[in-house]
C-alpha cells in the first residue's frame, strides 16, 4: 500500500464539492479495488494491487493504446545474441505505471485503506493500475528514457528498440532492448551503461537485473549443444507443471477423477476421435468457462513452444462458443499427455544460431535464372525497404516447411493448414489453422498454405531488415506436393485450377522476385506435417517433436559458458 500512495494528492474539500463540480471541473469520480494475483515465477509470489475501475470512466482523449513485443521478436532476439555473441540482461521495473503522470482527470474519495485519510477526495496524479490511459502514459514516458540513450524503435516492431554498436574488435552491430510493458531485455556487448542508466531513472524489481531465467512464463536457460556449442533456450516446463497442478485442483474441487485416468498419455487425444463429429452432450455454462479457461492455458504453452499439442488445441479451439463434454474430455487428455511426458520432453527450443545445410538439388526444378522470369512477372523484385537500417551483424538464412491436410475437417470438408520457419537453425514461427474456404484438391489446399507461408515469410523478412540483421539471399521453402512445386517453380507452367489464381500468382510472384524458392521434399521428411494432422502415427510424431525439441541439450546452470 506504502508503494501506491505516490499516486495520489490529497485534496482538502469534501467529496459532496467534487461531485456538484465546484472544484475541479470536469473531473469524473472512480471507485478503486483490490485485486489479488499469483505471479509465475518460482514461488508462485502472490501480490495484491490496488486498482482504478476505469472501466466505468469516459474514454480520455489522449491514446489509451499501448503494445507490447511479439513472442517471435522475443526469439529472434534470442538468436541474435547467440549469433553475434552478445550478452543477454533482463531487468523489471517495479511498479512501472506509477512512474508515469496521469493523462485523465480522475478523483476518488479514499477508502479505509488510507487510514486516517479514509473519506478524504484524492486526485489521481501517476498511471495508476487500471486506468484507459495508464498502459500508453507509461509506454510513452519509457520510449523517452530508451530515446534520450541512443535506441530508436524499429518500424516492424515498436517494443523493439535498436542502437548501433561496436565491439572492441571492431565488429559492429546491433545493440537492441525489448519491452514488455516492464518487462526489458538488453542484448549489447555491454549491458551496463543502459541497465545503470535505467536504474538510475527507475526503481527496479528486488533481484530482476540479471541474466534471464524466466521470461513471460517461459524457462530461459543456456544450454551447451552437441558439438559443445553453447546457445540460449526456452521452453515451457515450470509454466506447464504449474498448470498441470491447477487442474488436477480444479477437478479434485469438481468431484472428478485425477488426470491419470484420462488415457496412458502416448498422444495428446486418440487418433481416431475428431472434435467435430463430437455429438455428446453441451457442457453447461461452468462448463463452457472452465473450458474456455483450460484452451487458453494450452494456447499460452504453446506460444512458448510446445508446439507437439498445437494441432489438437486449434481443433479443439473451433468450438469454443459450444464445447460439448467430449471436448473437455479431450482436453484433459492433452494435459494427461503433458503431465505423462514432461520430465522426458519439456518442449525445449534452442535458439542455435547455425546456418544448417541445404541440399540444392531440391531446387532443380526451379528456374535457373531470374531472366527465365521477366516475361511472365517482369515488375517482381524483393522491395526495398523504406527506413530500414544498415544491415550490421552476421546474417541469417530463412527456411519454411509448409503442408496441408486436405478435406480433413469431416463435418464441413476445410482443410488445414501448418507451417513452421526456421531462422537459421531456430524456429521462430509456427501456425496451424483451418483454412477458410473448402478445397476439391489436395492441389488447391497445398497452394493454399503456400500462400500464407509465403506471406509470413515476407513478414519475417521485413522485421529482420526493420532490425538491421542481414539476410542471405533467397528464402527456402519445402513442400511435399511435386505439382505445386512444379507450378510455382517453373515459370512457363500453366495453371489449370483457375480458382487457385490468387494463390498461384502470389507465390510465384516472390519467387520471381528472388525473395522464395520452392523445392519438393518426401511428405516423411516435411516438419510441417506434425501441424496438420492428429492422426499421424505416433513414432512418426515422436520423431518430428524430438528432431525440433533440444530436449536432451545439457542445461548450464549458472548461465555461464563452460571451458
Amino acid at each position: 500500500m506504502s508503494k501506491v500512495l505516490i499516486a495520489f494528492e490529497k485534496l482538502d474539500v469534501s467529496p459532496e464539492e467534487m461531485r456538484r463540480g465546484q472544484v475541479r471541473p470536469g473531473f469524473q469520480e472512480i471507485k478503486l479495488h483490490w485485486v489479488f494475483d499469483v505471479m509465475m515465477d518460482d514461488n508462485f509470489t502472490r501480490k495484491a494491487h490496488l486498482v482504478a475501475g476505469g472501466h466505468t470512466t469516459e474514454t480520455p482523449n489522449a491514446l489509451t493504446y499501448s503494445s507490447v513485443v511479439s513472442r517471435d521478436s522475443i526469439r529472434l532476439a534470442f538468436m541474435l545474441a547467440a549469433l553475434n555473441n552478445l550478452d543477454v540482461v533482463s531487468a523489471d521495473v517495479g511498479n512501472a505505471y506509477l512512474n508515469a503522470p496521469c493523462k485523465e482527470k480522475i478523483w476518488t474519495q479514499a477508502g479505509i485503506e488510507f487510514g486516517s485519510n479514509a473519506g478524504s477526495v484524492l486526485i489521481i496524479v501517476r498511471a495508476l493500475y487500471g486506468l484507459k490511459s495508464s498502459g500508453a502514459s507509461w509506454a510513452s514516458m519509457l520510449a523517452d528514457s530508451l530515446k534520450s540513450l541512443g535506441y530508436k524503435p524499429t518500424l516492424a516492431d515498436r517494443n523493439v528498440w535498436i542502437k548501433p554498436g561496436v565491439k572492441p574488435d571492431g565488429f559492429k552491430y546491433y545493440q537492441m532492448i525489448l519491452v514488455y510493458v516492464d518487462d526489458i531485455l538488453h542484448l549489447s556487448h555491454d549491458t551496463n551503461p543502459v541497465i545503470n542508466a535505467l536504474q538510475a531513472s527507475y526503481t527496479m524489481k528486488e533481484g530482476s537485473i540479471g541474466t534471464p531465467k524466466r521470461y513471460l512464463g517461459a524457462n530461459i536457460d543456456r544450454v551447451q549443444t552437441d558439438d559443445g556449442r553453447v546457445v540460449w533456450s526456452m521452453s515451457s516446463e515450470d509454466y506447464v507443471r504449474a498448470a498441470i497442478d491447477n487442474v488436477e485442483k480444479m477437478l479434485k474441487a469438481d468431484g472428478l477423477q485425477p488426470l491419470k485416468v484420462y488415457g496412458d498419455g502416448k498422444r495428446p487425444y486418440s487418433s481416431s476421435y475428431r472434435p467435430e463429429i463430437d455429438v455428446s452432450d453441451e457442457l453447461d455454462d461452468a462448463g463452457i468457462h472452465r473450458y474456455q479457461e483450460l484452451i487458453g492455458i494450452l494456447r499460452w504453452a504453446i506460444e512458448l513452444g510446445r508446439i507437439d499439442i498445437i494441432t489438437e488445441v486449434s481443433c479443439l479451439s473451433q468450438h469454443m462458443c459450444q464445447p460439448r463434454i467430449g471436448h473437455l474430455d479431450a482436453v484433459h487428455q492433452i494435459f494427461r499427455y503433458l503431465q505423462k511426458n514432461l520430465s522426458k520432453n519439456p518442449g525445449r527450443l534452442a535458439f542455435d544460431p547455425v546456418i544448417p545445410v541445404i541440399d540444392e538439388n531440391l531446387f532443380n526444378c526451379s528456374a535457373q535464372t531470374m531472366e527465365h522470369w521477366k516475361e511472365f512477372y517482369p515488375e517482381a523484385g524483393d522491395p526495398v525497404v523504406v527506413g530500414a537500417p544498415e544491415p550490421l551483424g552476421n546474417p541469417v538464412d530463412i527456411a519454411a516447411y509448409v503442408d496441408a491436410n486436405h478435406a480433413g475437417n469431416l463435418a464441413n470438408r476445410r482443410s488445414h493448414t501448418g507451417i513452421l520457419i526456421f531462422v537459421n537453425n531456430v524456429l521462430t514461427m509456427w501456425f496451424s489453422k483451418r483454412q477458410n474456404t473448402v478445397e476439391t484438391s489436395s492441389f488447391g489446399s497445398e497452394f493454399v498454405a503456400l500462400r500464407i507461408a509465403t506471406e509470413m515469410v515476407e513478414a519475417l523478412r521485413y522485421k529482420l531488415k526493420m532490425f538491421g540483421v542481414p539476410i542471405l539471399g533467397t528464402s527456402s521453402v519445402f513442400c511435399d506436393n511435386k505439382s505445386v512445386v512444379t507450378n510455382t517453380s517453373v515459370p512457363s507452367s500453366v495453371l489449370n485450377k483457375r480458382h487457385n489464381a490468387i494463390c498461384y500468382h502470389r507465390v510465384r510472384e516472390a519467387q520471381a522476385a528472388g525473395i522464395i524458392r520452392v523445392g519438393w521434399i518426401p511428405g516423411t521428411e516435411n516438419l510441417a506435417d506434425l501441424l496438420t494432422k492428429t492422426t499421424i502415427a505416433g513414432n512418426v510424431k515422436n520423431d518430428i517433436v524430438q528432431s525440433i525439441f533440444c530436449n536432451q541439450a545439457c542445461v548450464i546452470g549458472d548461465g555461464s559458458v563452460p571451458d
